[in-house]
């Protein structure tokens, strides 16, 4: 008995000892792989990493939907605090996995103002100097914020150095921040199809109303720069939901041009290979729970990749899982998740 006793003792110490020792950290992005689908075999990176908008929910339940209805490799990279390991949105200097760029297919990337270290920038420098496509929402259009004296400061929304003016959002994807013309917060988006796009494969088993979502309409200087193309046209209504009535009034003007929502680009980085770019400048977490948000951006990732004669007519862009986003906000995001979470 006394010897039982003794090696019950022995394990119970040294399971406390096993509890004790840290556990080795996940990594700190997610990884969701492909099943059967027109995208086998084809991997995509989705970048996450903003104050306000979500992202950091918005794309992995696009990730999922990518992975599990159209057999995408998909992996999603999030801002994480060093100190926690927890996703946190207002770390704006760290968005670790940027490495898996270099066999990435397609970059999917909704950031904000990001001021990344150079190790981490060259993933993103060496992704586009190839060429590689493209596929942006919302506030990527003012994705990095790189000061002055930096290796990549020519990638910054701001930058003023010639021939490469405003950085990735206007180089790369036609545009950057400009300002809110629909009311932040009051007024959603309508997405009506451009004039001559009804044919484009982006738009298929897409009509008008389709698209919609409660962030405002964004201002873009028009027209679009180069070969620019734009898809649809943001309608401004003047309430948060989707038969909300088109604005009157004094702000019937916000209609008189549409500004586009969505459009196609292509772009090359010093003379190198070009490269397909779709963006859109809708894209919350809320954004998605339109099922024409949704198609709207799983066709723009089979068109990105020059994948558009497989482009189902009625593209399966069902939730996967459990799919409940926060409303847009800063501070709003939740508090002590890990890439993990969102399995």
């Amino acid at each position: 008995m006394r010897r039982l006793l003794s090696a019950c003792c022995v394990l119970i110490l040294l399971g406390l000892i096993f509890l004790a020792l840290p556990a080795k950290a996940a990594d700190p992005w997610l990884e969701v792989a492909g099943g059967d689908g027109p995208g086998k075999g084809k991997k995509v990176v989705l970048v996450s990493g903003d104050e306000e908008y979500r992202s950091e929910e918005a794309l992995p339940q696009l990730a999922k939907i990518l992975a599990r209805h159209h057999g995408f490799d998909c992996t999603v990279v999030f801002a994480i605090d060093p100190a926690t390991g927890q996703i946190n949105p207002n770390t704006n200097d760290n968005i670790p996995g940027l490495e898996k760029l270099e066999s990435a297919d397609l970059m999917v990337i909704a950031t904000r103002f990001r001021n990344l270290p150079d190790e981490q920038m060259k993933h993103v420098d060496t992704f586009l100097k190839a060429g590689k496509p493209v596929v942006a929402m919302r506030t990527a259009t003012h994705a990095f914020n790189i000061p002055e004296g930096r290796a990549y400061r020519r990638w910054s929304w701001d930058n003023g150095g010639e021939g490469f003016a405003q950085g990735f959002g206007r180089q790369v994807l036609g545009e950057t921040w400009i300002s809110h013309h629909g009311g932040h917060g009051s007024e959603s988006t309508r997405g009506l199809v451009a004039p001559d796009a009804k044919d484009h494969p982006i738009l298929r088993g897409i009509k008008d109303g389709d698209v919609w979502g409660d962030t405002d309409v964004y201002g873009v200087r028009l027209p679009l720069p180069g070969d620019s193309k734009p898809l649809l046209l943001g309608q401004v209504l003047e309430g948060m939901k989707p038969d909300s009535p088109v604005v009157e009034g004094a702000d019937a003007k916000k209609n008189d041009p549409m500004m586009p929502v969505a459009w196609t680009k292509t772009y090359a980085v010093e003379g190198g290979p070009t490269g397909r770019v779709f963006t859109t400048t809708m894209g919350s977490s809320s954004d998605l729970t339109s099922a024409g948000t949704r198609r709207l951006l799983v066709n723009a990732c089979y068109w990105a990749l020059g994948m558009e004669d497989r482009i189902p007519d009625a593209t399966n862009v069902d939730v996967v899982g459990t799919f409940e986003p926060t409303k847009f906000g800063f501070n709003g995001a939740k508090k002590g998740l890990t890439p993990a979470d969102y399995r």
